[in-house]
């Protein structure tokens, strides 16, 4: 997936949309390579040495890796584990909303 977030980030560059990322790898060291490596501009928190069974997991009831969700600008959560052309239409329709 990262390729194709980052070409939204490019996409969406100076409008109201961040992609916020959380690893699972139980080694954080390795994460920091991973994000260098694979150019990820998004900020990315830790999952912690848990892995997917982590607090950020845990709190949000993820099951199934990669998860998305998409966020509103109220932080209501409007879609859950979308991806392609999905993903492309409902991210287009939030930004619409926000810049009226």
């Amino acid at each position: 997936m990262y390729p194709h977030e980052r070409s939204l980030v490019k996409q969406y560059q100076g409008k109201p949309f961040v992609i916020i990322g959380v690893n699972s790898d139980k080694d954080r060291a390795a994460i920091k390579t991973i994000v260098k490596e694979k150019n990820l501009p998004w900020r990315s928190f830790w999952n912690g040495p848990q892995g997917t069974r982590g607090p950020i997991s845990t709190a949000w009831n993820i099951e199934g890796w990669p998860m998305t969700y998409l966020i509103d600008a109220k932080g209501v959560i409007r879609h859950r584990n979308i991806r392609g052309e999905v993903l492309d239409r409902a991210i287009a329709e939030l930004v619409a909303e926000v810049e009226g």
